[in-house]
């Protein structure tokens, strides 16, 4: 029988990271993060994890541990994403520098507990900050504690997930086994032998549809495995109220076509309905027939990046940016509106992690024969 491998997450949010480690078999020891909200519905979903609400700076593997029966060499892999708006390499000596903080912290924990393996996930743009220097004391960081590592930069549209977002994954071992990556499953670009990206209405069709009215109960059946697969048993809908917009923004974007923008149509809008101000990206519409664009905290928001329904005049609602992010319908998030809107628009989707997943137990098998 497989061995079931241990996991424990920091800076883990609501869990995207672990719940797609937890659907690949593995076992979720303990979590952490500084965020109440966040971690209320990391229980509610996880309800068997113990769940740090702590600052990590103050935060040791022991504590991570005590209490859950495992000691730190029980620890296989650790997971998790230090948020990067502080690195620097400017002035101080890249892992001294407060600005880096976080990341000192997750190097600190790793090393602390030293799994076998650990998994960090970063912004695109962290390869290229301060002319490679931030990724080259990443990389050094691990290093001198005993870790190789690779990166790559991941789209999650190619793995399942319907959504074009971009993140940087890290992988580090001590083992002496080669590091590796999941291989695509989807394409954009119609590639041979890959199933075609899925598209935003794959994923959100079959949800009801209102401007205004917050509707609790499935109206039609799943139209596609995907569908039939994020609803996970659920009976009934939560966190699908449509989000609010005044009158002139609702008569706006019954102007804008499917794929387009307010600044598209500026020739046939009355100028009363036109934004005063904006980029091109902003006040648009998505399209049905394409993958989501990259779900952010403002996924309700319309003068944030493209998030206008395709055929309903509103932003999204939680549920269907949450089913964008590929989180399963009877994943239940706590807090305020804010507190939930950030959950999921900061959150790895968790069929991306899962396939990640998939690939550090093919490595930890390897490792242990």
């Amino acid at each position: 029988m497989k061995r079931k491998y241990n996991c424990v997450e920091l800076f883990a949010g609501s869990g995207g990271l672990g719940t797609g480690f937890a659907n690949s078999g593995f076992n979720i020891i303990s979590a952490n993060d500084v965020w109440k909200a966040a971690g209320e519905t990391y229980v509610a979903n996880h309800p068997n994890v113990k769940y740090v609400v702590k600052d990590i700076a103050e935060l040791t593997g022991d504590e991570l541990l005590d209490g859950t029966g495992y000691k730190k060499s029980d620890v296989d892999v650790i997971i998790g994403g230090p948020p990067c708006q502080g690195f620097s390499t400017l002035g101080k000596r890249f892992i001294d520098d407060p600005r880096n903080k976080l990341f000192k912290e997750y190097v600190r924990l790793v090393n602390d507990i030293k799994p076998k393996f650990f998994v960090m996930e970063n912004v695109s743009g962290i390869l290229s900050m301060e002319g490679g220097k931030v990724l080259e004391n990443i990389l050094k960081s691990f290093n001198d504690i005993g870790y190789k590592l690779e990166y790559r930069l991941l789209n999650a549209a190619e793995y399942g997930v319907p959504q074009q977002r971009e993140r940087t994954i890290f992988i580090g071992t001590r083992t002496d086994v080669k590091i590796r990556y999941p291989k695509k499953t989807h394409t954009l670009t119609n590639e041979r032998g890959l199933i075609p990206a899925l598209t935003l209405w794959d994923a959100i069709g079959d949800l009801p549809q209102s401007d205004d009215e917050e509707i609790k109960e499935y109206t039609c059946d799943p139209k596609n495995d995907y569908q039939k697969n994020i609803r996970n048993g659920a009976t009934v809908l939560v966190n699908h109220k449509p989000p609010t917009h005044n009158q002139k923004a609702i008569n706006m974007m019954k102007y804008i076509p499917m794929g387009k923008s307010a600044w598209d149509v500026e020739d046939t809008m009355p100028k009363e309905f036109m934004p005063t101000s904006g980029y091109g990206n902003t006040y648009a519409r998505l399209n049905a027939n394409d993958p989501g664009m990259t779900i952010t905290r403002n996924f309700a928001c319309i003068s944030s990046s493209r998030c206008i329904h395709p055929y309903l005049n509103r932003g999204l609602t939680a549920r269907e940016a949450a089913r964008i992010q590929s989180y399963p319908d009877n994943y239940i998030f706590k807090g305020s509106k804010s507190d939930i809107h950030l959950q999921i628009g900061n959150s790895v989707p968790p069929i991306l992690a899962g396939k990640i997943a998939d690939t550090i137990s093919e490595m930890l098998d390897e490792s242990e024969k």
